[in-house]
């Protein structure tokens, strides 16, 4: 069993900054990649960034090249994602996952979930 928290939401203007953190514990030998999502109210989930948790490879959607960064402490079982040069329409809530699937960024393939947390960007 895994368990995600995220955490570092909050409320910043447009081009600001804000740094996401993912709390991982539990079985984290079972996990190959981690991922982050965005999930707003009536939509389905989407892929933001990927990380390969054992070497450390990044993968990352159009919309967010760039702009965006994922990385990860295996030592301290945590994953980040640092959010520049942000947009309104970034505002969501945003999801850290888990799977045991390689380079994936399909919603379907991650089996663990955390609870979210808010980004809101104002114009």
């Amino acid at each position: 069993q895994v368990q995600l928290v995220e955490s570092g939401g909050g409320l910043v203007q447009a081009g600001g900054s804000l740094r996401l953190s993912c709390g991982v514990s539990g079985r984290t030998l079972s996990i190959y990649t981690m991922g982050w999502f965005l999930h707003a109210p009536g939509k389905d989930r989407e892929f933001v960034a990927g990380i390969s948790w054992r070497d450390g490879l990044t993968y990352y959607a159009d919309s967010v090249k760039g702009r965006f960064t994922i990385s990860r402490d295996n030592a301290k079982n945590t994953v980040h994602l640092q959010m520049n040069s942000l947009k309104p329409e970034d505002t969501d809530v945003y999801y850290c996952a888990a799977t045991r699937s390689y380079g994936s960024k399909w919603q379907s393939d991650f089996g663990s979930w955390g609870q979210g947390t808010q980004v809101t960007v104002s114009s």
